[in-house]
Formats: C-alpha cells, structure tokens, sequence
C-alpha cells in the first residue's frame, strides 16, 4: 500500500484518493495472483462507468470506479456527486429550481444518500488559458478550436481537482423512491456480449481496424509464438487469429500491444529508451498496457484476461505499489492518455462503418505513425524529438 503518514488530515484531497485506489489495485492484484488466469473485470458485472449525464468516465476514473464497483456489486454503473443526486429532486427554471411533482401537483419524495454510505473519488483535470501580454482569459474549448499560430500567443494551466461520487443505484433511495428512473438507468446497462468458444469474431470495429491495418502503426499476423510491438520497426506483430482460443482473446491482447504503440516518439512519447526486461520502467509500461487495453475492451464488451507473460510482473507490480506513493499516480495518467488514443481511433473506425457503401478507410490509411499527432488534454506539452530507435521489442512474448 502507499506509504502512510501520522498526520492524514493533512493529506490533500488527491493524495487520499491515490491511497484509495493504490489499495484497491494492491487488493485486485493480489486477487489476481492467487489465480491469474480470472479476468481483470468479472464479465456481466463491471461495465463502462457513466454519469446522469451519460458522460462515460475515462482512463483512469473508469478503470477505479469498475474496480469499486466489483468489489462492491454494483450492478448499474452510474455515479454522481452529492448535488447532481440531490439536485435529482429540482427542476430548472428562471426562478431557480423547483422541486419535482407528480402529475397531481404533489411534491415527489427526496431522492438521498443512503445512511453510512461512503463516497468515492475521482479526477477532474480543468484548464486555465491566458494571454500573458493582455491577460485575457478564453474557455478551453475555444483555445482547442485555434490555429498553432494563434495558440501559441497563450498559456494553458492544467489543474487537477478531486471530486466524490456516489453510485446512484445502489448508494441513494433511488429505487424505492423514483422506480421508474431506477427501472430506466437499469435499461440503459449494455450487456456483455456471452461468446461461445471458438468463436473468432471480437467486436466489428476492433476486427476491421487489426484485419485491415486501420490502426496507427502496422498489425501484422504471423503464424508464430509471439506477439509484441517493435519500437524500431514501429509495428505491431501478432500471431493469427487462429491460434488463439477465441477471436476475444486473440483482440484482447492485440489492444495489448496498441497500447505499447501509443508510446512511440511520434505518439505519446511514453516509451524509455533503454528500458530492460525485468526492470521497474518495463514493468510499469507492462501494467500501463495491460490496464489500458482492460478498460478498452470492457469499452467495447469485451472480457480482458490477464496476459500471460505479464503473470511474471504481478509481484513487482505490488512491490512498486507498496513502495512508491507516485507509481499508481503514473500509471494512471498513462492509462488516460493511451485509452484515449486507442479509443479514439475504434470509434473513428465504427462510425465510418456505419455508413456502409458510403464508408472510405483512406483517411486512416494515409495518416502514418510519424505524422500522427493527437489532440488530446492530457497531451498538451510539445512532443520532444524522436527517440533514436533501438532494437528491442514491447515485447515479444508467449501470447496465450
């Protein structure tokens, strides 16, 4: 666990939240190791976590809420604030809010946190951007909208704040006081795919990005033992299809490596040159891949088991965890930053699918690694030179 302290009040508010959920991975870890061939997230329970608003959580936040929820059983995956569950009970108008009626005029019955229930954190990173000469201050949104000339003429301050969120189904009186809300956010839940083995089909918009060399480096499938990213070549090597067990497992670990290629030069610039097998940096960057690509299958309703080589790491995985307060902190970030990017490029993929006959691939397949840029919060410091390329590999390692 992360180094404690006498004086917990004066924790800051991340720092509590970082011991939080450096408990929880040290909890699930070691759940895992017990039996490492489980899934990071039990299929059919954890599910995409999201707000009232239908906002899905990302990175990091989703990846410690579908721990939380697990832990907890949590069946319905929304979670709000203290004032978003209570403001349940207002409506909006010029006056001001207005509490709810039902259609005889009477006033509806308060939705509340349950007694005794305890809430859970989350990050929130929000922007300051200023002209340093006029001072002047715009939205984030509207900087993002700007040329790189016109950017250039300001500076962004990130800042990281915490809030506390509560699950909305299973922490409030919602059931017993607003049923069909309850009934409604119980509907929306997606459902994970069952898949009968040997089935090998994943998801379409997973399939066709690997298949059709869609993603941001090259997917090659060769009939072999190992499956890897190579930072020199800038490609991604898998066995077939066909020598998994399942067309999920066979995605699964290919989201695996599309997280190792997030960290190219000419991508997140995440990767240590130099970094040796068996060293805490190839461990850190082994847990960054492996948590990414469980978020982004649970994303897409898919079960992630954990990798077979990666099995080897569990134990300094918990040994960083008990040892650096920073290391989860890192790794964290890092998962934000690389399901984005993954992310982004599935759902691209799927919404041009949709479009059937009308559908045209080429703007993936002109974009190459080296001018790929991604426009992203979490990416806002200038990229630095590419690394110079060295010759091992993200990693070339049994696959099943």
């Amino acid at each position: 666990m992360a180094k404690k302290t006498n004086n917990a009040e004066g924790l800051s508010a991340t720092d509590k939240a970082l011991e939080k959920f450096t408990e929880l991975m040290i909890e699930k870890i070691e759940h895992l190791q017990g039996d490492w061939k489980k899934p990071w997230f039990t299929p059919g329970i954890s599910r995409p976590p999201h707000n009232l608003s239908g906002r899905n959580y990302n990175g990091g936040n989703a990846l410690m809420l579908m721990m939380q929820a697990e832990k907890m059983g949590y069946e319905i995956p929304v979670w709000g604030t203290f004032d978003r569950i209570i403001g349940l009970n207002f409506s909006k108008t010029k006056d001001g809010k207005t509490p709810l009626t039902d259609s005889e005029g009477n006033k509806l019955p308060a939705v509340t946190i349950n007694k005794g229930e305890k809430s859970f954190p989350v990050f929130l990173t929000t922007y300051t951007v200023i002209n340093p000469e006029t001072k002047e201050k715009i939205p984030y949104d509207d900087y993002r909208n700007l040329t790189k000339e016109e950017q250039a003429n300001y500076k962004v301050y990130p800042k990281q704040q915490t809030f506390n969120v509560f699950n909305v189904a299973a922490q409030t009186n919602l059931k017993e006081v607003r049923p069909d809300l309850y009934e409604k956010l119980k509907g929306e839940i997606g459902s994970q795919q069952l898949r009968n083995e040997g089935d090998m089909s994943s998801h379409p918009a997973i399939d066709k990005m690997i298949d059709d060399n869609l993603y941001y480096c090259p997917i090659k499938q060769i009939k072999g033992d190992n499956a890897y990213y190579s930072i020199s070549k800038d490609e991604i090597v898998m066995p077939t299809r066909e020598q998994f067990v399942d067309g999920e497992a066979f995605a699964t670990n290919t989201l695996h490596e599309c997280a190792h290629a997030t960290g190219a030069a000419s991508r997140l610039d995440r990767l240590k040159t130099g970094a040796t097998f068996g060293s805490q940096d190839y461990a850190k960057e082994e847990l960054t891949a492996e948590l990414s690509a469980a978020v982004i299958a649970s994303q897409f309703g898919l079960t992630k088991h954990v990798k077979n080589d990666s099995a080897a790491y569990l134990k300094s995985w918990l040994g960083s965890l008990h040892e650096s307060p920073d290391f989860l902190k890192t790794v964290l970030n890092e998962v934000k930053r690389c399901t984005s990017m993954v992310t982004q490029r599935i759902t691209a993929i799927q919404a041009e699918m949709e479009k059937g006959e009308k559908a045209d691939y080429s703007q993936f397949r002109s974009r190459t690694a080296k001018t790929e840029q991604l426009d992203q919060d979490d990416s806002l410091e200038s990229q630095q030179e590419a690394a110079k390329q060295i010759e091992e590999e993200y990693r070339p390692s049994r696959h099943r």
